[in-house]
């Protein structure tokens, strides 16, 4: 299964995958590409450390949203791969549906917290504030609702009373580092006959 990933930020879930890769955790899935669409974003320092290529693309001039020829540009860029998984890494634009369309049932996002729980930004954040005591990450796959589409897997975290908001980002951390590599091992496996 060739992967592609999209990413916005530094890339610690890029990096926990390409890292699963070279442990051969990944199943059968590789990583084919790496596409930001924030020029300087530390995901792209990946492609060189892992032997994957990586690039900026130019989503357009709005802030959390492609414009359509941006959106093209991504679509096509996407295409050319032949992906059988779009994997968003912290990508930080919402998708709208000729996006979504073009790759049916092949891009998952991780978000966290327990979804249907702390949807949108800060998800962290949110269960903190609202003194949630478990809350953790998701893996979905992507639809028109923002962090509303199929569940396929998640992974609770406790949140105790000694934590802070920095040990509970960093214990979530760990646990999407966990999670999205197993649940992409496992969407790469051949359906069972």
């Amino acid at each position: 299964m060739r992967i592609v990933i999209l990413g916005s930020g530094r890339g610690s879930n890029a990096a926990a995958i390409l890292e699963a890769a070279g442990q051969n955790r990944l199943g059968r899935a590789r990583v084919v590409q790496i596409f930001s669409d924030k020029p300087g974003a530390g995901i792209l320092a990946l492609g060189p450390r892992f032997g994957v290529p990586a690039a900026h693309l130019d989503p357009g001039p709005f802030k959390t949203k492609f414009d359509e020829a941006g959106e093209t540009r991504y679509i096509e860029s996407i295409r050319t791969l032949d992906p059988g998984l779009v994997v968003l890494a912290g990508f930080m634009r919402i998708l709208k549906p000729r996006f979504i369309d073009a790759f049916s049932r092949k891009i998952i996002n991780l978000h966290p917290s327990l979804l249907p729980s702390f949807p949108g930004l800060d998800g962290i954040g949110q269960a903190w504030r609202r003194g949630v005591k478990i809350t953790g990450c998701t893996v979905h796959y992507v639809t028109a609702e923002v962090d509303g589409g199929p569940i396929i897997d998640q992974s609770a975290v406790r949140i105790e009373e000694s934590d802070t908001l920095e040990t509970l980002e960093q214990k979530i951390h760990s646990a999407e580092h966990a999670l999205l590599p197993s649940v992409i091992a496992r969407l790469s496996a051949p359906p069972s006959q």
